[in-house]
């Protein structure tokens, strides 16, 4: 089993975000640095599947801009319609 090595870090953050980190640390009964530690580990390893990536993509491009509805109704007609086409 490989040991894993810590190093002691400081960072300044913001005031309401240290106590959001603390509210949720506190939620899920952990420390605020295991909480922290595994948010971090989940965003810099985490790597997106290929739907999600062209999903990203597509987002990002511009090429399926999202439509705006003003009740239910029209929504599921566009959608529907979406779906014929």
């Amino acid at each position: 089993m490989e040991t894993i090595t810590r190093k002691p870090a400081s960072f300044r953050l913001r005031s309401d975000l240290m106590a959001r980190l603390r509210q949720n640390a506190a939620r899920e009964n952990r420390t605020l640095n295991n909480y922290v530690e595994s948010v971090l580990l989940d965003v810099v390893y985490h790597e997106p599947n290929a739907t999600t990536r062209a999903a990203i993509e597509e987002a990002i491009s511009g090429r399926n801009r999202n439509k705006l509805y003003t009740d239910v109704e029209e929504m599921m007609n566009g959608i529907l319609n979406e779906e014929e086409e």
